[in-house]
């Protein structure tokens, strides 16, 4: 039984002061998601985990989300687990507090993607309230021209039957085309399979472009282990110059952590033996 998750892959663009407090918030929230690991199981256990993210302004999802060159903050998010195999999230999202509960809201739906004003009127409809995610900080940023490259968190979950779900939320990389649609609730930064579950995190378009996910969980299902098919497709995002980071687990609780040249990534990983948090 293992948690583990992600701060996103912005470290580099944060100071000192504040890439401590984030470490220190992933070690509370880590050990928070497993306390629900041990009590509800995996999908429970990484929505938990992704809801405190999503409301710690320090991370870029839900409440801290940057804005879009149009000032209007759009998250997206995506969940997926191997018991049913189904992917399900929202796309550019507004003004709800949670948006990984929305796209889990939509996992026995006939349709389970929405986008933009869609996704929005289905939170309404399962009775989300809006919610104002902006912050002054990030407001000011808008304002000053301010972008990021990166910006996600996630969380996958593995029990002791090897029973894995993996899920991913963002608010974009800042003054963003309007609409555009990241790497997270697709399944090149979010995947789960009988063999492992992973998220991504850094330059959406890379991630995509590469098919980051899919590929590892390819290559595991294809008799790779965890590591060998991580670190395969790392090198090869390094090839083409990509900038990514990612955490998976596999069926049997073994951990990967890993991102291509360039860009650094806070995690934490929580099992009986106790929580790390480190920056890798």
């Amino acid at each position: 039984m293992k948690l583990i998750i992600h701060g996103g892959a912005g470290a580099r663009e944060r100071g000192p002061g504040e890439e401590k407090a984030c470490s220190d918030a992933l070690r509370e929230i880590a050990m928070a998601g497993y306390a629900v690991l041990q009590r509800s199981g995996v999908r429970a256990a990484v929505i938990a985990s992704i809801k405190r993210l999503e409301d710690n302004p320090l991370f870029n999802a839900g409440t801290g989300s940057r804005l879009q060159r149009d000032g209007v903050a759009r998250m997206s998010a995506a969940i997926m687990d191997n018991e049913d195999h189904v992917l399900s999230g929202v796309i550019n999202v507004e003004r709800v507090q949670n948006p990984i509960v929305v796209a889990d809201k939509l996992r026995d739906a006939t349709h389970t993607m929405l986008a933009g004003d869609h996704a929005t009127a289905f939170a309404r409809s399962q009775n989300i309230e809006e919610f104002d995610v902006v912050t002054d900080h990030r407001r000011e940023e808008w304002k000053d021209g301010l972008t990021g490259r990166t910006g996600t968190v996630g969380a996958v979950a593995v029990d002791d039957n090897g029973v894995l779900c993996a899920a991913t939320s963002t608010g974009g990389v800042g003054h963003e085309t309007p609409g555009r649609v990241s790497d997270a609730p697709t399944v090149a930064g979010t995947y789960a399979c009988k063999a492992m579950g992973i998220s991504c995190t850094g330059v959406g378009e890379e991630i995509v472009y590469q098919a980051v996910a899919a590929r590892i969980a390819t290559r595991t299902l294809d008799g790779a282990d965890l590591e060998s098919a991580a670190s395969r497709t790392i090198r090869e995002g390094d090839d083409h110059g990509y900038r990514y980071g990612l955490i998976a687990l596999d069926s049997g609780g073994h951990h990967f952590t890993g991102q291509t040249a360039e860009i650094t990534t806070l995690f934490a990983v929580i099992d009986e033996t106790g929580t790390t948090t480190f920056t890798d």
